[in-house]
């Protein structure tokens, strides 16, 4: 298996894994090239940075809505987590490999099943996660564990850090229960 993304802006980026760890390659106009740039790219075990579209938060789940409060109001002391969102998953799961965290696309109400993809959104992005080191799940499982009933399967994406993504799973198993 293999899974990669593009980034198009000032600079020309191709991330890829093709099984063994991730690694980033800029083009370079003067020869024409990708060249790599970014060896073995490896998200922290935890991070500052959460993203999510906030705009949609009366229509989360319970354990969603707790996860975020968290993060913005730490109830331990701790200095409370930096918003970014860019609204493009590949961009923003990109930041958060680079800067460890966590991204967000849970279900709503408004969609109980999620809005991404399975099979070309959560798949591709999820694999080259995990190959990073971090994790991904829809609450309650890996990603990549998810069967697809068909190729449009929508589901929840939780992707990042390690720890981060443990913390999602542990309010999943509390409001189940």
């Amino acid at each position: 298996m293999c899974a990669g993304y593009a980034l198009y802006g000032s600079a020309t980026m191709v991330v890829l894994s093709l099984g063994q760890g991730v690694n980033g390659f800029m083009y370079d106009p003067a020869v024409g090239e990708f060249l790599l740039t970014e060896r073995n790219m490896r998200i922290k075990p935890r991070g500052k940075i959460y993203s999510i579209n906030e705009g949609y938060d009366m229509f989360w789940d319970d354990a969603t809505r707790e996860y975020v409060n968290n993060k913005k109001r730490p109830k331990d002391g701790t200095s409370p987590y930096g918003a970014r969102y860019i609204g493009s998953m590949v961009a923003d799961v990109h930041r958060t490999i680079c800067y460890g965290g966590i991204f967000m696309y849970p279900a709503t109400s408004e969609a109980p099943k999620g809005k991404l993809r399975l099979m070309y959104e959560g798949n591709p992005m999820a694999y080259i996660m995990e190959q990073a080191c971090g994790a991904a799940t829809d609450g309650h499982r890996r990603i990549l564990v998810i069967v697809p009933e068909n190729i449009h399967k929508k589901c929840s994406v939780f992707m990042g850090s390690k720890e981060d993504v443990a913390d999602v799973m542990e309010l999943y198993k509390k409001y189940s229960s």
